[in-house]
């Protein structure tokens, strides 16, 4: 049994108080078509700068079309919070283990755009389940094309307002009541969210290729791990230059992390990605 040392009476000991780490973020980003590699570097970048958070952007590799290898998720395991970017992967199982630790540790996830269908694995691959990685993230549609899934056309664009009832979610701080977005409009519903999820932005499709319904384009919700969830279909590179989507982005990074949303904007953040598209 290890003894405890003596403290003569002419030492006091040290008063250190605990260190407490900055929380990390861990952005992931693979999706072929929307810069999320350019963009979420940028974001990680204003969080450092001036919010108080780590961060760390993984990306497919070598290049955003590289569908079976992004280096470095082995940093979910230190995550606070996991941000994805994903449009179908097909990742080994050793790199999928890390995501599934991560989705099963409770701790949060948040989405964007083409996350819906973050998996691409052929009918009867042994990995096929990981194709509704969206609704078991995000609560959102479990793959292209399943329950409906698709969009209205992409030389659509949406307009998107703040949903009356969630007006004073903490998450829209700041995001104007009714805003325009290059981002053509994803069909959820009628089966998502899910029910007990909270949504927060309603978006409109704007010349719209076939008959139209409006949308959920934002939400909160609690998964089946019981872990806090936000996601939104936005995410074309014009969107991330509006200031209203910047807020909406570091408030939901915020919110998630448990931490108290910026009072105080530090102001908008220079994101001049071009739309390039699906470039082989």
């Amino acid at each position: 049994m290890l003894g405890i040392a003596a403290v003569s009476a002419f030492d006091s000991p040290k008063k250190t108080a605990p260190s407490k780490k900055k929380p990390l973020v861990v952005f992931v980003a693979g999706d072929h078509e929307y810069g999320g590699e350019q963009t979420l570097p940028l974001i990680a970048a204003e969080l450092e700068k001036n919010y108080g958070v780590r961060t760390q952007v993984l990306k497919s590799f070598p290049d955003q079309n590289a569908e079976k290898n992004i280096p470095g998720l082995e940093a979910l395991r230190e995550a606070d919070l996991a941000v994805f970017f994903l449009r179908w992967r097909q990742l080994p199982p050793d790199q999928l283990q890390y995501l599934d630790e991560y989705l099963n540790s409770s701790k949060p996830v948040m989405g964007f755009r083409t996350s819906t269908h973050a998996f691409n694995f052929p009918k009867g691959h042994a990995s096929e389940a990981w194709n509704a990685f969206g609704e078991r993230a995000f609560g959102s549609p479990p793959g292209w094309g399943k329950a409906g899934h698709t969009h209205y056309g992409h030389k659509s664009t949406t307009d998107v307002t703040v949903i009356a009832e969630a007006a004073k979610h903490p998450i829209l701080t700041g995001v104007p009541s009714a805003f325009h977005a290059a981002s053509w409009l994803y069909r959820v519903r009628p089966d998502y969210p899910p029910q007990d999820a909270t949504p927060l932005l309603m978006g409109k499709s704007v010349n719209p290729d076939k008959a139209a319904i409006d949308n959920p384009v934002a939400w909160t919700w609690k998964n089946k791990a019981n872990a806090k969830v936000f996601f939104t279909t936005l995410g074309h590179p014009e969107d991330f230059q509006q200031e209203g989507v910047q807020r909406l982005t570091i408030n939901a990074i915020h919110w998630l992390l448990g931490k108290p949303v910026p009072k105080k904007w530090k102001g908008k953040i220079e994101i001049n990605v071009p739309y390039r598209g699906i470039v082989k």
